[in-house]
């Protein structure tokens, strides 16, 4: 798409808006009004997702052209996001700005170009953004040079930054508080190449240069503030504290621990040194939850999820309705083996609502796809196949977890997996609430009385049919 003709139409707009703007002299101090709206082309879907720390604020359809404009009348400056399904990026509002932008789905990042009143900080955010992503993908062999030669390459490319960063300073004069995301979008990139260089340089080439760090080497944790909410939602922060935390919480000597122990062991470390680390409660909450979410959607072991949580709630003082920690939680005690398997909607090819409970009429094993993972999807109807010829005593039921009923049929139509019970969730929330549904690979084993005989396995795991017999 050429982008004159999108150009010429906003700027018609904006120049309205200064001329009015002109007329009043300037917005009252007690005026928030902010404008936002662009245009997607190859649009996804019929709409732009307008949102702050993860939630949504407004969802703003594309008009027939693929147009969108929101006027908002009261907007609190910070940084928000937008959102065309599957892909966001930032935007960060000043008092009273007006910005469009211009977006196509086909080439998300590469394609946004933002123009109006509080353009320029935010297409400086864009070319940061799209510097250290190119910069990210030429990486890899870099983690194999010795120290020396490491440090180099990566500060020739921070110094570089730096200048950039400060000419636009100087040329935007932009506020002080998105200085902050401005310094940050430059400075965290950075040390997270520094964070995970031992680790990575020690997967790639056998050489653990732990020991041959200079003191100062980490001196730069020094000058990070933890405790900013500021931060909490901007990925480049999330990044690099994440892979801090990984590289502080490692355990480097663990011969004797299975690798499910040494997950369970450094995730509990992340929790203590994020307590230690961070002071404001709000912020603390924010990385606790992270750290809580990433864990249990990997470890599906209910001893050391149970011994986890007790860390967690320890330490979170997060007990709000919206915290998925607390409800993930909650389903983990109710799938202990030898407790009646927790009652679920589903739907079937007909699309009549059943209850799970009528669906148990055997021995029953439980596994999740989706359309979105077609790998999966195939390989394990593929299995299920084979260990249904196997395991006659066993019902095999395939739950689809996506929203799309009409997509979910026609999936069927094209796989014909025949000889498998297929169904479909009802409510994934509800699904994930009471089964701590949280990846599609989590296979569940039940028993012919409702009983659950594994509530957290997994179908490639290597001893599963162990549990059939």
């Amino acid at each position: 798409m050429k982008l004159l003709p999108f150009i010429k139409a906003f700027l018609l707009p904006t120049l309205l808006l200064a001329l009015t703007s002109s007329c009043k002299k300037e917005f009252s101090n007690d005026n928030y009004v902010a404008y936002f709206g662009g245009e997607v082309a190859n649009p996804n879907n019929p709409y732009v997702l307008f949102c702050k720390n993860n939630e949504v604020i407004d969802t703003i359809p594309l008009n027939k052209d693929n147009t969108f404009f929101k006027k908002f009348d009261s907007l609190a400056p910070g940084l928000y996001s937008f959102k065309h399904e599957p892909e966001y990026q930032y935007v960060y509002f000043d008092k009273n700005d007006s910005i469009k932008v211009h977006i196509d789905s086909k080439d998300f990042d590469e394609s946004i170009i933002f123009c109006g009143r509080g353009d320029q900080k935010n297409n400086f955010l864009m070319e940061m953004y799209l510097r250290n992503e190119k910069d990210k993908n030429n990486m890899f062999e870099t983690f194999d040079y010795p120290l020396s030669k490491f440090n180099e390459h990566i500060d020739k490319t921070n110094k570089e930054n730096q200048k950039f960063y400060a000419s636009k300073k100087e040329e935007i004069k932009w506020s002080d508080e998105f200085d902050v995301y401005a310094k940050g979008i430059v400075k965290f990139p950075h040390y997270t190449k520094k964070e995970i260089y031992p680790m990575v340089h020690k997967i790639r080439t056998g050489e653990d240069v732990s020991s041959k760090l200079p003191k100062d080497y980490y001196n730069f944790r020094e000058g990070i503030d933890f405790s900013n909410e500021s931060l909490t939602d901007f990925s480049p922060f999330v990044m690099y504290l994440d892979h801090m935390l990984n590289n502080v919480g490692a355990i480097n000597y663990h011969n004797h621990l299975s690798e499910c122990d040494l997950e369970l062991k450094m995730n509990i470390n992340k929790l203590n040194i994020a307590d230690t680390l961070i002071k404001n409660e709000k912020v603390k909450n924010i990385v606790l939850n992270n750290i809580a979410f990433r864990y249990l959607m990997e470890d599906q072991n209910v001893v050391n999820n149970k011994e986890f949580l007790k860390t967690y709630h320890k330490y979170s003082t997060d007990k709000s309705k919206k915290n998925e920690i607390l409800k993930i939680g909650t389903a983990i005690q109710l799938l202990t083996d030898g407790k009646t398997l927790p009652e679920v909607q589903l739907i079937d090819k007909n699309g009549n609502t059943i209850s799970s409970n009528a669906v148990i009429k055997k021995n029953t094993v439980f596994f999740f796809w989706s359309e979105k993972l077609n790998s999966h999807l195939i390989a394990v109807h593929k299995k299920v196949l084979a260990l249904k010829t196997k395991y006659p005593n066993y019902e095999f039921v395939a739950i689809n977890l996506d929203d799309n009923t009409e997509q979910w049929k026609k999936d069927l139509k094209k796989y014909n997996f025949s000889n498998i019970t297929e169904l479909k969730c009802a409510n994934f929330e509800d699904l994930r609430a009471k089964w701590a549904i949280t990846k599609v690979h989590r296979t569940l084993v039940v028993n012919a009385d409702k009983t659950i005989k594994n509530g957290f396995t997994n179908m490639f795991e290597v001893n599963f049919e162990d549990q059939l017999k």
